[in-house]
């Protein structure tokens, strides 16, 4: 019979340290008391100055979001600065740099683009296989602008000798000696519990339309599950460390994360933290515990294979903690993969990304409220849709087709997407057989309004979710 672990509550923070519940929901909308609590425990920090560094990284966020978009090629990566207070954004020229700070970000000169760091790390993953297995892992450093690989002490030399076979040029890697030995973190609950097969079990990481997404080596692909009840749609592992269980009828997904105090933290979206930011995450053998994101697209090597595309942090895991639930503020991170130490000496634990999880698979994540967007100004629109899109991926509408217009006039749209998200909107017009896009709203939120005057022609709304999923709405006027 499988041994069950005991759930260990996050401890609470003492009650002369902690916010009133108004005076947080004031400064951070949807963050839980709980949230801060756990911050103050493990970032060392006070309920308010947890609550003032949540509003500084939000704002970074959507600085990144729209530098992003700005800077394009010159763009070398961005991370969140806590004892600034402020974004840094990596930048190939000075031209980017002053573009940046313009936006309120701190540059700093680079020689290398995040998709070059990107495409060196890339040349790591395709040697995989010839990594030694003195080697816990590589990742793309953007603060350096170099590529980090863990190795042991001892065996420092082999490393260099695996940077040096995949191509990649010595002076854009750094091997660190580390002690890191990740092993995947299977046996335990995150969110709520769920049981594979004869009886392991894990978490749930994040509730989507059908069902939720966990860790990849919870289970393979046609397993079955209970509490709830359900099966393994997709499976990978390794190479990546992601799953989707579909439940059966009766399973009702909820968009909510088990705080282990009694409550629940709702999740608003899954807007990408920048590196620097907090984290938190949710597990069953120790709780709630926070950490910063230490760095994205990292490589994690476990006795099982590589699994690349990661999230680092500081946040401590254990062992029962596997699958569940990490966030940043409202905004789902990733679900938990692995990891190396404990929470009593400190520890790294790796998460993997739940955009790439929901883009993979096509699934839609459930917000709080059920994925319902505000409706904002689009209340009042002639037309109206709705519609689910994960990050990265688009919607036509009306419904997937076109409209026709005979007269010059104005042509109105107005996107209301989820909280925490950057959706865009763009109106294109028909010229030949080609699309052109002939006005857009693309600013780093989530709502956009586009006004166009246009002459008769046949025209269509293309909705992108640029950063983020959820469900949207969209109200169109024409002439």
């Amino acid at each position: 019979m499988a041994r069950r672990l005991v759930a260990l509550l996050g401890a609470a923070a003492a009650a002369t340290s902690v916010l009133t519940a108004m005076t947080v929901t004031a400064a951070v909308a949807g963050t839980s008391d709980e949230l801060f609590g756990a911050m103050q425990r493990d970032l060392g920090i006070s309920a308010t100055e947890a609550a003032a560094r949540l509003s500084d990284e939000d704002r970074a966020a959507k600085t990144d979001r729209l530098l992003r978009k700005k800077l394009s090629q010159g763009y070398g990566g961005s991370w969140y600065d806590p004892g600034k207070e402020k974004l840094v954004v990596a930048v190939t020229g000075e031209a980017a740099a002053r573009t940046a700070r313009a936006d309120g970000a701190e540059a700093v000169v680079v020689s290398r683009t995040e998709a070059q760091l990107d495409a060196l790390k890339s040349k790591l993953d395709s040697r995989s296989a010839t990594s030694p297995r003195t080697v816990a892992g590589w990742y793309v450093d953007v603060s350096s602008n170099r590529i980090v690989v863990l190795s042991r002490g001892e065996a420092l030399g082999a490393a260099h000798s695996f940077v040096a076979d995949s191509g990649v040029p010595a002076d854009a890697v750094t091997v660190v000696a580390s002690a890191e030995s990740p092993r995947p973190l299977i046996d335990v609950v995150g969110g709520n519990a769920y049981y594979i097969g004869s009886g392991t079990r894990c978490s749930v990481g994040f509730s989507v339309t059908d069902g939720f997404v966990t860790a990849g080596h919870c289970g393979n692909t046609g397993a079955s599950t209970s509490q709830p009840t359900g099966q393994f749609a997709g499976s990978s592992f390794p190479g990546n460390d992601y799953a989707h269980v579909r439940v059966a009828a009766g399973n009702t997904p909820v968009g909510a994360v088990n705080n282990y105090s009694g409550g629940r933290v709702a999740v608003a979206g899954s807007q990408d933290a920048p590196v620097g930011s907090s984290i938190c995450r949710s597990g069953s053998t120790t709780g709630w515990r926070c950490g910063t994101i230490q760095a994205r697209n990292s490589s994690v090597t476990y006795p099982q294979g590589t699994v690349s595309g990661l999230i680092r942090t500081n946040a401590c895991a254990e062992p029962g903690d596997s699958g569940g639930s990490a966030i940043s503020g409202s905004q789902a991170q990733g679900v938990t993969s692995g990891g190396s130490g404990n929470c009593s000496s400190g520890g790294t634990t790796y998460f993997q990304p739940v955009n790439e999880i929901l883009q993979t698979y096509g699934l839609t994540l459930v917000t709080d409220g059920g994925g319902n967007p505000p409706g904002g100004d689009c209340d009042d629109a002639e037309n109206t849709y709705n519609g689910n899109l994960s990050s990265g991926a688009n919607a036509i509408q009306p419904n997937g087709g076109s409209y026709t217009t005979t007269a010059t006039g104005v042509h109105r749209g107005c996107l209301a997407g989820p909280s925490g998200t950057d959706f865009d909107l763009y109106l294109q017009k028909l010229n030949g057989s080609t699309w052109t896009a002939v006005a857009s709203g693309t600013t780093p939120e989530a709502s956009e309004t586009v006004t166009y005057t246009g002459t008769a022609g046949t025209y269509r709304w293309r909705v992108h979710a640029y950063s983020g999923s959820g469900a949207y709405t969209l109200g169109t006027d024409a002439p």
